[in-house]
Parts: C-alpha cells; sequence; structure tokens
C-alpha cells in the first residue's frame, strides 16, 4: 500500500531547502526527528480540506477498515468531540432533540464535548460489580428501555473495550438501535486492531453507526495518532460533515509525525498484519492459561489485553504492579482491584512468556476480602454544561459531601469519572473517592 505522505516529508527533507515556515526548529536536530517535522507547506495538502497526499492516505485507510476513515493527530478525544457535533446537526437536520442515551464509563473527553455542545444525556447503568470502569449494555433490557422510552435518544454512545477489556455484544445492540431508529456511536479507542482479527469483531463490520480509533494504543503508531470512522451506511451528514466537525475541537497545526505514523501504519497493516496477530493472540491464550492454572482470576474477553484481578491472589492490583516494575514490566494500569496489561504484536512471544514466569513466580498468599464499594447513583441537579461553566473551588473529598461536582476528578488513566459533573456528591462517593485514591474534587462554588 502507498505512502503518500511519508513519501513527500522524506524527500522534502533530503531537498535542503531553507525552510521559510514553521516550525521554528527549520529541521535542525535535537531530538532526531526534527527533518521529518513540518507543517502544511505546498505539497504537504491540509488535514482539514484534503485533496492531495493526506485524503490519499485516508483512502488507503478507508479500504483498511471498509469505512469513510479520517485521520487524527490529537487522539480519539477529538474524534469523540467530532462524533458528538455530527450526532447534533444530524438530530436538528431530523427535527429531533439531541438527547444521547450513553453507558457510565465514558471518557472525560464525553464530559467535555457533553459541556461545549450543551447535549442531554440520559445514563445506563452497570449491572455488574466491575465498578465505575465496565458498563456493558444488554441487548434485551435495552431493546424493552428503548420500547419504552416516553422519547428515544438520537443516539447510544457505548465504550467497547472498556478500559478492564470486556468487549460488549456490539452486533446485537446495533440491531437494537436501528431497529428503534437510533445510532450507535462506540468509543472503540481500545480496540482499533479488532478489524483484523478473522472474523473482524470492529464497531463499524458489526454495525456501529460511527466510532473512534486510537491507532497509538493497540496499533503501531505514535502516540496521539486516532481514526473517525463513519460506517458507509451511516446518514451523509457524518461522512460529509466529519472534516469539518474536527476541525471544530481541532489544532490548524496538526502532527506531520503523527500523519506519517498513520501513513505508514497502512502499509503495515496491509502486509502481514493480521498473520502477526493471530499470532500474538495464540500466544497470549497460552499465558492466560497458565495464569488460571497459578491461580490467577482473570477478567474480560479482549484478545490483546490481560487484566488481572489479583485479590483473590492475595494482592492488589497496586502491589502487583510494583512486583512487576521491579523486574522491568511497566503496567498499563493499576489500581487496588485489577491490574491491566496491554500487548500487542510488536510483544515478542519470549517477552509474553517472561510476564508469565514472573507472575508466575509470584507466591500466592491469603485472598484479600475487601471489595470494591458500590458505584454511587448520585442526583443530578445541573446539567453537564452548567456544571462546567460555573465558578468552582478545588476542597478535599471529605468536605465535598453535598456539594456538586464540576468538573471530572478522576486522571488519565482511566479518565472514566465516578461522579459525573452536576451531581451531587454524597457520603457514598466520597468513600468511592477515598477508595480508589481521589483525594480532592472541583465542586460548584456556593454564592
Amino acid at each position: 500500500m502507498t505512502t503518500p505522505i511519508c513519501d513527500f516529508v522524506r524527500k522534502y527533507a533530503e531537498s535542503g531547502s531553507v525552510r521559510l515556515h514553521m516550525p521554528g526548529h527549520k529541521g535542525v536536530s535535537a531530538l532526531g526527528m526534527e527533518s521529518l517535522d513540518i507543517t502544511e507547506i505546498q505539497g504537504a495538502d491540509c488535514l482539514y480540506t484534503a485533496d492531495g497526499i493526506i485524503a490519499e492516505s485516508e483512502r488507503n485507510a478507508g479500504e483498511l477498515f471498509g469505512a469513510h476513515t479520517f485521520y487524527s493527530a490529537e487522539g480519539s478525544s477529538l474524534c469523540i468531540r467530532a462524533m458528538l457535533l455530527l450526532t447534533v446537526r444530524y438530530a436538528r437536520e431530523q427535527g429531533r432533540r439531541p438527547l444521547i442515551l450513553a453507558a457510565r464509563n465514558i471518557h472525560r473527553a464525553f464530559m467535555s464535548a457533553v459541556a461545549l455542545l450543551d447535549l442531554e444525556v440520559e445514563w445506563l447503568w452497570a449491572d455488574g460489580e466491575d465498578g465505575y470502569l465496565c458498563c456493558l449494555p444488554d441487548p434485551d433490557r435495552l431493546d424493552r428501555a428503548l420500547s419504552e422510552a416516553a422519547q428515544k435518544p438520537v443516539a447510544l454512545y457505548i465504550t467497547s473495550p472498556d478500559y478492564l477489556g470486556n468487549v460488549a455484544d456490539v452486533e446485537g445492540i446495533s440491531k437494537v438501535c436501528h431497529k428503534h431508529g437510533v445510532l450507535l456511536l462506540v468509543d472503540n479507542a481500545h480496540g482499533a486492531y479488532l478489524k483484523f482479527l478473522t472474523p473482524s469483531l470492529h464497531p463499524i463490520d458489526l454495525g456501529a453507526d460511527a466510532c473512534c480509533d486510537s491507532a497509538h494504543k493497540t496499533l503501531c503508531a505514535l502516540t496521539g495518532a486516532a481514526y473517525l470512522h463513519v460506517s458507509k451506511s451511516a446518514p451523509a451528514v457524518f461522512s460529509e460533515g466529519a472534516k469539518n466537525a474536527l476541525l471544530t475541537f481541532g489544532s490548524t497545526s496538526p502532527s506531520y509525525l503523527i500523519l506519517q505514523s498513520l501513513d505508514a501504519l497502512n502499509a503495515r497493516l496491509s502486509c502481514g498484519y493480521t498473520e502477526d496477530l493471530a499470532a500474538t493472540v495464540r500466544t497470549l491464550d497460552v499465558c492466560r492459561q497458565r495464569l488460571s492454572e497459578a491461580g490467577y482470576t482473570l477478567v474480560g474477553n479482549e484478545p490483546l489485553k490481560l487484566t488481572l484481578s489479583p485479590k483473590e491472589y492475595g494482592y492488589e492490583g497496586t502491589e502487583l504492579a510494583e512486583i512487576l516494575l521491579n523486574v522491568g514490566m511497566v503496567c498499563e494500569f493499576a489500581d487496588r482491584d485489577y491490574v491491566v496489561m496491554m500487548i500487542t504484536p510488536e510483544i515478542s512471544t519470549e517477552q509474553a512468556e517472561r510476564l508469565t514466569d514472573a507472575l508466575c513466580a509470584i507466591p500466592k498468599r491469603p485472598p484479600i476480602s475487601e471489595p470494591a464499594p458500590p458505584i454511587p447513583k448520585c442526583e443530578a441537579v445541573t446539567s453537564v454544561r452548567d456544571a462546567y461553566l460555573s465558578p468552582s473551588c478545588r476542597l478535599p473529598v471529605n468536605e465535598c459531601v453535598g456539594r456538586v461536582l464540576s468538573e471530572p476528578s478522576v486522571s488519565c488513566p482511566p479518565a472514566v469519572p465516578i461522579v459525573i459533573c452536576g451531581e451531587k456528591i454524597t457520603p457514598d462517593a466520597v468513600r468511592c473517592f477515598e477508595y480508589y485514591g481521589v483525594k480532592e474534587c472541583f465542586v460548584i462554588k456556593r454564592r
């Protein structure tokens, strides 16, 4: 597959041209890649009005993913905001209220988009005990809820895979949504590689109308590389308006290093990646089997994410992550209940086996019986937008009972809010904050 962005930039870097344009380093090396770091000069195309090398590269990506595909140099956060703006435009085009039904385990980028666009949101709650990080809608329950709804939402928004590696029944959910005339939007930031499994488990192939993928999370692209995918069967306003929606929130100085990374990734994905991915999945299946036999509790069904719930093994997730760190292995995420490790074909079989050996060498201890606290259902007393735009102050969590949350209080990772902006903080919410190590909250100032 062609790599037009990479080819252009490499040729320009070798030309010796005097750079009378941004960026200010002029190609002079301090880090090693400056000669490849350019801006939207003649011939380099323009990301948000692409008709040259970027347009060609995006078409290549679209062929790989079977969608209308648009690049983001600012991660899936930019794509999430663009998806929601397009949903508002679609709702207005249809004369409908821009009401979104959303699972609670949304990324904080969703929250900022809701505030900026003044969207109305109804929340879906998790059924299980996976805390605030997991919320997998059941198609049958969703069907009943939509059948009984006084007013149907214009779209359902879900996160799949979630941070722990749980994959929703996107195909079943999409059928229910379309039966009721509801769009399906998927935060697939952790699942770009799902397209290249056999069969594909990518949301677009399973019926989603639009989704975001972070190419840097599970594919071999630079941090910040992402896609906005629009299904070819989605309303035309999505594909026709995608570029302007991305530009509404995106920088007018996109990173050409990231764009080259996305361009080069097309070549990687089109030549041998599917076979490499299948081999990695097989390796990881063997690792899971060994860990299960050793007594570990595994979580999730995402093929490339290894998530352990180690309390039954006698450890909190943070303890296990620290042990691995001491032998040169750095985990993606850990809290008291889980440790999350992300594997890709760039992890060798030897490295995966070393990880498994290290975990199996940890002596088992008596189980830890302390469960995670249930996630509280707090009362919404104002909209997300009003909360975001209100004057706020930062207080210790133990002083926040009865106050209204103004901004998300959870860091990234995992960037999933325990309490939604505009909701009143309860004693149970404070207990959750304390359990997960949240020491301070931003709350609306009292007049």
